[in-house]
């Protein structure tokens, strides 16, 4: 498996972020890890097993981020208007910097002449961040599969709330998106899917919330959820995403 590490100053964040890209052909997928994660936790908690079929048959090249969690989501006792602005700075890291990085990458590698839709993807706070992603800018990303994440912006912000906190809090935003919104159609045209378990550690309710927005809304994204024996770790992350992969693919 071709691997490869980038480590490049971001103007967004003002400071270096490191970039690990597994892969030689494909579609991008960025894959972001776990609450207060590394960009080499694709690797280290073995979601590289998962995905490897797919990589190594030139179907997908995987890149895998550090999060800011540290200073923003888990930061709870620092100030959160701070910390809600640091993280939209992650965000344009993403959208202005990374993604256009990922797309020049895979259509050097794949010979296109188009710009592909970016696949995002993650378990727990790294779900919540690419199902935040996904929502937010349709225009880049077509495939979602957010494992297990928590859909609120209350948890890690409380009960602040401003403009950029609500546009983070899934299970608010979208409950008030107007049904002919042009998103809608877009979100319909890609592939979404959220799963969650019902076991030990999962909380489902933002999840279950979503679902009933979706189905007020005419959004069809997947809402996938698992049986009360299905907890909130790796071993079924390792399922979930083995059955999915294919369903975002095909």
């Amino acid at each position: 498996m071709e691997t490869q590490y980038f480590n490049e100053y971001s103007p967004a964040l003002g400071r270096n972020m490191e970039v690990k890209v597994w892969g030689h052909a494909g579609r991008p997928v960025l894959y972001i890890p776990c609450q207060n994660g590394r960009f080499y936790d694709f690797e280290s908690f073995r979601m590289t097993d998962v995905w490897a079929p797919y990589i190594d048959a030139g179907r997908v090249m995987v890149f895998s981020i550090d999060t800011v969690d540290e200073e923003t989501w888990s930061n709870v006792g620092g100030d959160p208007g701070w910390r809600i602005g640091r993280y939209e700075q992650w965000i344009r890291f993403i959208t202005d910097e990374l993604v256009p990085f990922m797309r020049d990458m895979v259509n050097a590698r794949n010979g296109w002449t188009g710009y592909p839709g970016v696949i995002v993807t993650g378990c727990s706070l790294g779900a919540t961040h690419a199902a935040n992603l996904f929502f937010r800018r349709p225009d880049l990303f077509d495939g979602l599969l957010a494992l297990s994440g928590i859909y609120t912006a209350s948890y890690g912000f409380g009960s602040f709330m401003n403009e950029d906190v609500y546009r983070n809090s899934l299970v608010d935003c979208m409950a008030n998106m107007p049904a002919d919104h042009p998103y809608i159609a877009e979100y319909n045209r890609h592939r979404g899917i959220i799963v969650v378990g019902l076991g030990a550690w999962e909380e489902p309710g933002t999840t279950l919330r979503l679902r009933d927005i979706f189905a007020e809304k005419g959004i069809q994204t997947w809402v996938d959820v698992w049986g009360h024996d299905v907890a909130h770790d790796w071993d079924w992350w390792y399922r979930q995403a083995a059955y999915h992969i294919p369903h975002l693919l095909d």
